[in-house]
């Protein structure tokens, strides 16, 4: 059904073996990279709502004009600290992550190297080993091909040539003292 072997090599093994958690590890180490940023943008938003509901109540609160624009100016500043803020953790945040990112990779990559290293090499061998194979393969078809009596041995050879030859002597071959008829039987000289 399939046209690979259903046999895993030990090389294929440790080799995806490595992969395998190579990609767990940095896959584990980027949602949680991926959470920290989801917590830190719900943080923003949390506080951005709470800023602009009491923005909000201030201002819905105020009897005049000036309480307004005070109070509207009284959340500008606060609010921009926390996007100063912000950025910074995202900037930590990204730091974070690049460095687990680079732990998790050197971590993994003397062991990926070597069972690649591994891999490679079985893969070199069985070529050479197949490619050897299939250039006796080719050199048995092709002497085969030009001397296509010679599949036994020269025992055999041997034997068809003798019997080759004895069967053209019996087969209406002319022999001394013999006369050969037209319808290819033959006849003996007699001597009158």
């Amino acid at each position: 059904m399939y046209p690979f072997s259903q046999s895993v090599t030990p090389a294929v093994r440790t080799h995806l073996d490595a992969q395998t958690a190579f990609m767990n590890d940095m896959s584990k180490s980027l949602f949680q990279s991926f959470q920290q940023m989801c917590n830190l943008n719900i943080q923003l938003v949390q506080t951005l709502l709470e800023e602009t509901a009491l923005a909000g109540q201030q201002i819905l609160t105020a009897d005049r004009q000036t309480e307004v624009l005070s109070a509207a100016a009284s959340r500008a500043q606060p609010t921009t600290e926390k996007l100063r803020a912000y950025q910074q953790h995202i900037s930590r945040l990204a730091a974070d992550a690049q460095v687990e990112l680079a732990r998790v990779t050197e971590e993994h990559v003397q062991t990926t190297t070597r069972t690649a290293r591994q891999l490679a090499d079985e893969v070199a061998r069985t070529a050479s080993e197949e490619t050897q194979r299939g250039l006796r393969q080719g050199q048995d078809t092709l002497q085969r091909f030009v001397d296509p009596f010679a599949a036994g041995n020269g025992q055999d050879r041997g034997q068809d040539r003798a019997q080759g030859s004895a069967g053209t002597q019996g087969a209406g071959v002319a022999q001394p003292g013999n006369i050969q008829r037209p319808d290819g039987s033959q006849a003996s000289k007699t001597a009158h």
